[in-house]
C-alpha cells in the first residue's frame, strides 16, 4: 500500500497491571507500545477482508480493517485509540509474510 494512504496517526497500547479504582476494586490500566504511534488506513471491513485477517475462524462482528507498517507488537490484547475513539484489534494478519506491511480486523469499544 502506498505511505500516502496512511492517514491516520493511532496511538498503540496494551493491558498493563490492574490499579485500584478507589472503591475497594480494581481496573485494568493501559500501557503505550513501543513505539507508541501508528500510521495507519481504517477502512470498514467487508466479509472477504474477515477472511483474510482472521483465516478458519469466525468473527462474529468486525467493523473495520485497518492497514499499516508492520508492528512485532501488535496481537489481539492490544487496542487501537484514534481521535478520542477506541479499537479492539480482533485478528491480525502479516498479508505477504515479510514483515513489511500489517492487516488488522478491528472493532469499535463504547466506553
Amino acid at each position: 500500500m502506498a505511505i500516502g494512504s496512511y492517514i491516520h496517526r493511532a496511538l498503540l497500547q496494551r493491558p498493563g497491571p490492574f490499579v485500584p479504582d478507589g472503591d475497594g476494586g480494581s481496573v485494568a490500566s493501559w500501557i503505550d507500545l513501543v513505539p507508541a504511534t501508528w500510521k495507519v488506513s481504517i477502512t470498514p471491513a467487508s466479509a472477504a477482508d474477515l477472511e483474510r485477517v482472521a483465516p478458519g475462524t469466525v468473527i462474529s462482528s468486525a467493523s473495520y480493517i485497518v492497514r499499516g507498517y508492520f508492528h512485532p507488537g501488535v496481537t489481539t490484547l492490544c487496542r487501537l485509540v484514534l481521535h478520542g475513539r477506541v479499537l479492539a484489534i480482533t485478528g491480525v494478519a502479516d498479508p505477504e509474510l515479510r514483515g513489511v506491511d500489517m492487516e488488522c480486523g478491528a472493532v469499535e469499544v463504547v466506553l
